[in-house]
């Protein structure tokens, strides 16, 4: 008598085989697409906090001249914009103000909002000519194509232009430094 695998007992192990990979594989694009949703759910949310804050208070985090319990030292000049010296600031009033959680001590630099790749979320300093303030991210952390997605379905398309800022342009597929500019 002849020892092997039939023909019906190999396709079955195919198509096992097959399905784990297709698993596999749908898997990771229902992670990366998550990834993606958090994102932008993470920017709208911090924009819709800095205006919620604003609509209490009647400032800007961080522009606010009233002291907030719990954020310590800070004090802006209320003059309608997040200036650059007032960046810690609007991470601690938000936090202080229970528009964000976390702890009073969050800074702009080291311990702001972590995005789901490897980075933080960050606020730039606003100016007359551009915004009240926006929202960036650490250096070229999120896939250059998911920023290419947010200025297509939100903006312009354009990488350099508009509301939605890639700093690399969208003919790279390296990672990229996301700017979300809020007016």
């Amino acid at each position: 008598m002849r020892k092997g695998f039939t023909l019906v007992e190999l396709s079955i192990v195919l198509v096992i085989v097959g399905l784990l990979i297709g698993g596999v594989l749908k898997g990771k694009s229902m992670i990366e697409n998550a990834k993606i949703k958090r994102v932008k759910s993470d920017v709208l949310g911090l924009i819709a906090n800095m205006y919620s804050f604003q609509d209490k208070y009647g400032s800007l985090p961080g522009d606010n001249t009233l002291s907030i319990v719990g954020a310590t030292a800070c004090a802006g000049n209320n003059n309608g914009l997040i200036d650059a010296a007032e960046l810690d600031c609007a991470w601690q009033q938000l936090v202080s103000a229970k528009f964000l959680s976390g702890t009073g001590t969050i800074d702009n630099t080291t311990t702001a909002k972590k995005t789901p790749y490897t980075g933080y979320y960050r606020l730039g300093a606003g100016t007359t000519a551009t915004a009240a303030f926006y929202i960036t991210t650490t250096a070229n952390v999120i896939p250059n194509e998911v920023i290419r997605s947010f200025d297509i379905s939100d903006d312009d398309g354009v990488n350099n232009t508009g509301d939605v800022r890639s700093g690399t342009a969208y003919t790279s597929a390296a990672n990229a430094t996301l700017t979300w500019y809020a007016y």
